[in-house]
């Protein structure tokens, strides 16, 4: 059951289905090099992100730099389908969401945090999925959670894989985890500018037990 996605722009009553509600899907924000314009536009994210940071250690730049390279903030994004002249072959593979996370590994996460109302779609389950998933990564194979390089490696390859060093036969792989390190150290840097503007913004936060 996919969850409701709480970013998501206004519920409206269909015409053609009277009695059901239909949430219209949240648009990509603008100006995503900048994570300062994406919080402005979508201020829950960064109370997700923020909630994502304080229970697994991943900060809210990666987290961000990661859906910015895996979906380009799309909550529905998918592989495209690959063909063999008119005959459909299926998708790539079966990631899916903000933070094309693929089936087995995201029945994994629903084992542990619960499947209830969760879905790839939602940018608070995306954005706590990569937390947990990169605090594994930490766990069992000991990276570091501000080194966004090998952490998206291990992301992207998978644990296993990482330990097989799989990444090394793939140098496009590598160029892309290198572009994740410099977007992240990009939002970073954006980030300490402006994140004064999203702490203690609602009514009943008051420093510092919101920081």
């Amino acid at each position: 059951m996919a969850k409701f996605n709480k970013s998501a722009c206004f519920p409206f009553v269909s015409i053609a289905l009277i009695s059901g509600l239909i949430s219209c899907a949240t648009v990509p924000p603008r100006g995503q090099e900048n994570i300062c314009e994406i919080f402005r536009q979508y201020p829950s994210w960064y109370d997700y992100s923020h909630q994502s940071e304080k229970k697994w250690g991943t900060p809210k730049h990666i987290q961000m730099a990661f859906i910015r390279q895996e979906s380009s903030f799309v909550a529905n994004a998918r592989p495209p389908f690959k063909w063999f002249l008119f005959i459909p072959l299926g998708r790539g593979s079966s990631a899916e969401g903000y933070a094309q996370a693929q089936d087995a590994v995201w029945k994994e996460y629903e084992a542990e945090r619960g499947s209830l109302f969760r879905g790839r779609s939602d940018i608070e389950d995306a954005l706590d999925f990569i937390g947990w998933y990169n605090n594994n990564s930490h766990q069992r194979l000991g990276l570091g959670k501000q080194n966004a390089r090998e952490l998206y490696l291990a992301y992207h390859e998978g644990q296993s894989g990482y330990r097989r060093k799989s990444f090394q036969r793939k140098p496009w792989l590598l160029k892309v985890s290198e572009r994740v390190e410099r977007k992240a150290q990009a939002y970073k840097s954006q980030l300490a500018g402006c994140e004064a503007e999203f702490r203690c913004r609602k009514f009943w936060q008051f420093w510092p037990f919101c920081s």
